[in-house]
């Protein structure tokens, strides 16, 4: 029996091995480089995103045996102690933490993977293996880009992630979304359809932005490959950054659409 969770750990694993080789392969000047996270080093991509594996993995032990999660210090005495490290230490330290995350997912029985559940706090209620996984790919996935994109600006995310981050953008849209003032009050439905996988959806931009059935009649169209829509909604379509396949019509240009996402 196939598990709906081996796929994206199956990516993270995957995804793990590509940075690794990417980190190993800069020189040590390389990490104190600038990353495609417009505040972050690569130093300082890779400690946020050791210091996630390490509270991801900490939350997961404690879900699965059924334990409170570790006290409301406990993360910022985590993130205290990357910050305080040299860019070679969060770049080794990454590593170390990353690894033993992977390891524990893939360490999972299929009875667990399919039954238990993680209480990842910031979500409503405990969620299963499947999601709490695609949870952390979504967000090493991207982060990785911001890795790679700092040495390849057509780098794209990982296709093997792209699914399971599909999944999990409709959590994040309300967070992700930020119209303000970028359409001038106006209330705009746009329909997408995306390429690898294809998906059809709508797109409500009023002062918020809420995912919708496709419109009948939308007033603007985006298409484009479902790794473009993911990095777009996350901010990461700049202008250097987007493929020639990517089309928007109708009501919305792509430069509106990229200041309504503009990002983490």
């Amino acid at each position: 029996m196939t598990s709906t969770a081996d796929h994206p750990i199956k990516a993270l694993r995957s995804g793990h091995q590509r940075i690794e080789a990417l980190v190993r392969a800069l020189p040590p000047e390389g990490l104190s480089g600038p990353s495609g996270a417009s505040e972050w080093t690569i130093a300082q991509v890779l400690s946020h995103l050791g210091s996630g594996a390490e509270i991801g993995l900490a939350g997961l032990e404690s879900s699965l045996a059924g334990t409170p999660k570790p006290a409301g210090d406990f993360n910022q005495g985590v993130w205290d102690r990357w910050n305080a490290m040299t860019p070679a230490e969060q770049a080794a330290g990454f590593l170390t933490s990353n690894e033993n995350l992977v390891n524990r997912y893939e360490g999972l029985d299929e009875r667990t993977r399919t039954q238990a559940t993680v209480d990842l706090g910031f979500l409503p209620a405990p969620v299963d293996i499947a999601t709490a996984a695609s949870f952390r790919l979504n967000e090493f996935a991207l982060h990785a880009w911001d890795v790679a994109v700092a040495g390849d600006p057509d780098a794209i995310v990982a296709a093997d992630a792209v699914e399971p981050m599909m999944a999990v953008v409709p959590y994040l849209i309300g967070w992700l979304g930020k119209p303000a003032s970028v359409l001038d009050g106006r209330n705009l439905t746009a329909a997408v359809h995306t390429t690898s996988p294809e998906r059809d959806f709508g797109l409500a931009l009023t002062d918020k932005v809420e995912l919708t059935a496709t419109p009948a009649e939308p007033d603007a169209t985006v298409t484009l490959a479902a790794e473009s829509w993911i990095r777009l909604a996350t901010g990461r379509l700049a202008a250097r950054h987007t493929p020639s396949a990517v089309a928007v019509s109708g009501a919305v240009t792509l430069d509106q659409l990229r200041r309504v996402f503009p990002g983490f």
